[in-house]
């Protein structure tokens, strides 16, 4: 990992921050980019003894039903499939996050792979922020079908991406945290401030 000093955001170049807005008015659509958080791939059996080091280690337990988060105060666990989790953290934490996993898992078949460069988080919300996925994402994310705690994995106006609703019933603005791979970031950004325009759209502080 590059020393703190020298990192840089997926999307710096875009000069986010000093097109964040301090009051989002009446827009619509807001975007952020969620920077550095930490990412780690964990892959393993879902029997008792795995999922007990698990909680043991971050004091998360992993969720077991398809598409489903479990999220504590600074880990969100996402279901990928039957033995497969994505687990975001607060940013620095990776090397904490993997150092505590392979202490307690070491004696066990597991998987554990620091994917934090490899991603990006976009975050949405907005009153029009289904709106916006839509245009783009096969999904029903209509709130009967999509809502907070799900997570999927799709495709975005082509990009693959793990969708991830945090917040917002039926009748409240959703938030969404969109995790897409570092190569398609600056163009699913540049698609996602496109689809927004119509509806007005700001851009804030992750």
């Amino acid at each position: 990992m590059a020393e703190p000093y020298l990192r840089l955001g997926v999307l710096d170049h875009r000069h986010l921050d000093a097109r964040a807005a301090n009051n989002a008015g009446n827009a619509g659509v807001i975007l952020c980019e969620r920077r550095f958080r930490a990412k780690i791939n964990l892959r393993g059996k879902p029997i008792k003894k795995f999922l007990d080091a698990v909680r043991k280690a971050l004091g998360v337990a992993l969720p077991k039903t398809p598409n489903s988060t479990v999220t504590t105060k600074d880990i969100t666990a996402l279901w990928l499939g039957p033995n497969e989790w994505l687990l975001a953290g607060r940013p620095g934490a990776e090397g904490g996050m993997v150092e505590a996993l392979r202490q307690e898992l070491a004696s066990q078949h597991v998987a554990i792979t620091d994917v934090t460069e490899g991603r990006t988080i976009i975050g949405l919300t907005g009153s029009n922020a289904r709106d916006v996925l839509m245009k783009g994402c096969s999904l029903d994310i209509h709130p009967r079908h999509f809502k907070p705690g799900d997570c999927a994995q799709s495709a975005l106006a082509k990009a693959l991406i793990i969708l991830h609703q945090t917040s917002g019933d039926s009748g409240i603005e959703p938030t969404y945290d969109i995790y897409v791979e570092r190569s398609f970031a600056d163009y699913l950004w540049i698609w996602l401030e496109d689809a927004a325009l119509e509806y007005g759209l700001a851009v804030t502080k992750g």
